[in-house]
């Protein structure tokens, strides 16, 4: 089984809630909303955990997306990764996501990414300074890596490179 990534005793946050969404553990019960989300701004979540990345393809299912999801809730339940969706207030629409990783490079603890959907970008700021502010908060984290955000891809791959 692959070693968790926060101590056992820390009670891993399950919600985050704001006026603008909520956080949830992303689940196989959002899986239609998630699907929709992902699918509807493909184009640029291909860079948003790489520079430039395959994910999602024109031809991912639904049933691909279920078996994401379902990977993603046990990595969750055993501690392996953390991810959330993050969803409107109530609950109708998948707004984007949070995947909080265990960090491939020994200079951090972590590292964050987080999209949202391309009718919801006038929310990305705002998601991202609150994610900043709960993982400084509430998680065990000092040194937390957000590729693509507050380092630029070509030095995250200097970083990779010096693992």
């Amino acid at each position: 089984m692959q070693k968790c990534f926060v101590a056992h005793s820390f009670n891993v946050p399950e919600s985050l809630e704001t006026k603008n969404y909520r956080l949830e553990i992303l689940t196989p019960a959002v899986a239609e909303i998630d699907y929709e989300a992902v699918m509807s701004s493909k184009e640029r979540l291909r860079s948003v955990f790489a520079e430039n990345t395959e994910w999602p393809s024109d031809t991912m299912t639904l049933e691909d997306n279920i078996n994401d999801l379902r990977r993603h809730e046990q990595e969750f339940k055993i501690r392996k990764a953390f991810v959330y969706t993050v969803l409107t207030p109530l609950r109708e629409k998948c707004i984007g996501c949070v995947y909080i990783d265990p960090c491939k490079v020994s200079d951090f603890d972590c590292e964050v990414y987080l999209w949202v959907r391309d009718d919801s970008l006038y929310l990305d700021n705002d998601l991202y300074n609150n994610i900043r502010d709960w993982m400084l908060k509430c998680w065990p984290f000092k040194k937390i890596a957000y590729p693509g955000r507050e380092i630029s891809w070509d030095s995250w791959k200097l970083f990779l490179a010096n693992k």
